[in-house]
């Protein structure tokens, strides 16, 4: 193993030791506060020292925890309660195909594959997004794996190898497959069905829906955008890349690692996220809190980090944001290249929120101008009034407004019966056009 290597590892386990290291001083706050004989002792200290301690434990043992589903039975029409099942269909090195099978309920003719961003949280994060479909789809999801877990012979894993993956995803899925690719991937999502497009027609998705997906970083101004173009590469894979350590199956393998993503995830918003844990740590000694309260369910899944292969981050910066690959259409997998203008049969819709300040309206809907040989009609684009970036595809814009414009896109191009139409649909907003009106076309 190389020198820089060995340094990598020592860093690995150098975050790790300080993550350990936390978790057991707050285990040992817990316990010691928790002696009955400090009961005697009316002192608010104590039970603040108990909290802290459970608060503390519980927030660094997350780190290293993947989140389950735990997706919520579904209700039938007749009543019952249908228990999900999270089953892999397709089992590969780097991620799995993992269909939500509803016992004892037929079928949905919509079936979805969700693509999951690989952006340091697992793809439990799309929980409360395949909730919401499964009461009217067939829901599929790409599971991907933590890298520190991936043995290094198992080989290499970039962007090209993330896109084969969806091609291959969509292949075995079939031609009636709606795609919904959520945030990260959807420049990938798109190549892939550019690759079937050209190669293999009969097995091309039905529709495809990108949210809030960076297709044209330089469309528009982020924070995001701004550091990618500030680094360079030498900068960025000193900085950022490190080997995994002796403790996991993937020792030595170069990975950007998840709690390096976790500590600059917090800088960004370093005084809600102080001022949440505080409130936490309060509520924990006044007896308030609870297991499954608000604070919980939304660290729990936050916290919960993976590391991803060096070479599927420095790629994705390198190739995406810095040479613009797939805005310029100049994108190619294994040597050959990609031309999206390939595609013709399939419905493109592109999902946005005027407060995104991850992916900013305009780089996403950049993906309609590259296809070009998709007509006018099969294009649609929906931006959301005050949406953040989480808002669009699982937080309360989702849920309220752009889950019913989504399904119903699917079902104008998928030719759904009315019989089964899901209820309660609302009509889409007035942020929803077809790209046919150059007027409607700025999302005014």
């Amino acid at each position: 193993m190389s020198t820089k290597g060995i340094k990598g590892i020592v860093s690995y386990d150098a975050m790790e030791t300080i993550r350990n290291t936390n978790e057991w001083l707050g285990a040992t706050a817990r316990a010691l506060a928790s002696y009955p004989a400090f009961a005697l002792i009316p002192h608010p200290g104590i039970k603040l020292m108990s909290a802290w301690g459970r608060v503390t434990e519980r927030s660094f043992s997350r780190m290293v925890i993947k989140p389950d589903w735990e997706i919520p039975p579904i209700a039938g029409e007749e009543g019952q309660d249908h228990i999900v099942h999270a089953e892999p269909v397709v089992r590969r090195a780097f991620g799995d195909l993992v269909h939500f099978r509803v016992a004892r309920r037929e079928t949905s003719p919509r079936k979805v594959l969700l693509v999951a961003p690989m952006s340091g949280h697992y793809a439990t994060l799309l929980r409360s997004t395949v909730t919401s479909l499964l009461p009217d789809c067939d829901v599929y999801v790409t599971d991907w794996h933590n890298a520190r877990h991936i043995p290094v012979s198992e080989g290499k894993f970039d962007i090209e190898d993330y896109t084969g993956y969806l091609v291959d995803f969509i292949r075995h899925l079939g031609p009636d497959t709606n795609v919904i690719a959520v945030c990260q991937p959807a420049p990938l999502a798109l190549a892939a069905t550019a690759i079937l497009a050209e190669e293999d027609p009969r097995s091309q998705p039905r529709t495809l829906t990108l949210i809030g997906g960076p297709v044209d970083p330089d469309a528009a101004a982020t924070e995001v955008t701004d550091f990618g173009n500030r680094m360079t590469m030498g900068e960025l894979e000193h900085l950022a890349i490190q080997s995994v350590g002796f403790k996991y199956r993937g020792a030595g393998r170069m990975v950007y690692p998840g709690l390096a993503q976790l500590s600059s995830f917090i800088a960004m918003n370093s005084e809600t996220h102080s001022r949440a844990f505080i409130d936490k740590i309060f509520n924990e000694a006044r007896g308030t809190a609870s297991e499954g309260d608000r604070h919980n369910r939304f660290y729990d899944e936050y916290l919960a980090v993976m590391d991803m292969t060096a070479e599927f981050y420095l790629s994705t910066v390198d190739r995406i944001f810095k040479k613009l690959e797939i805005a310029q259409n100049r994108f190619s997998v294994n040597g050959k290249p990609v031309d999206i203008g390939k595609i013709t049969d399939v419905a493109i819709m592109t999902v946005e929120g005027t407060k995104d300040d991850i992916s900013a309206p305009g780089q996403c809907v950049a993906a309609l101008d590259l296809c070009t040989g998709v007509p006018a009609e099969k294009k649609h684009q929906h931006l959301e009034p005050g949406a953040g970036h989480y808002g669009i595809f699982a937080g309360k814009s989702w849920r309220l407004n752009i889950r019913s414009v989504v399904l119903d896109f699917i079902d104008e191009h998928m030719a759904v019966p009315d019989s089964i139409r899901p209820k309660r649909r609302r009509a889409r907003s007035g942020g929803a056009v077809d790209v046919g009106d150059k007027d409607r076309k700025m999302g005014v």
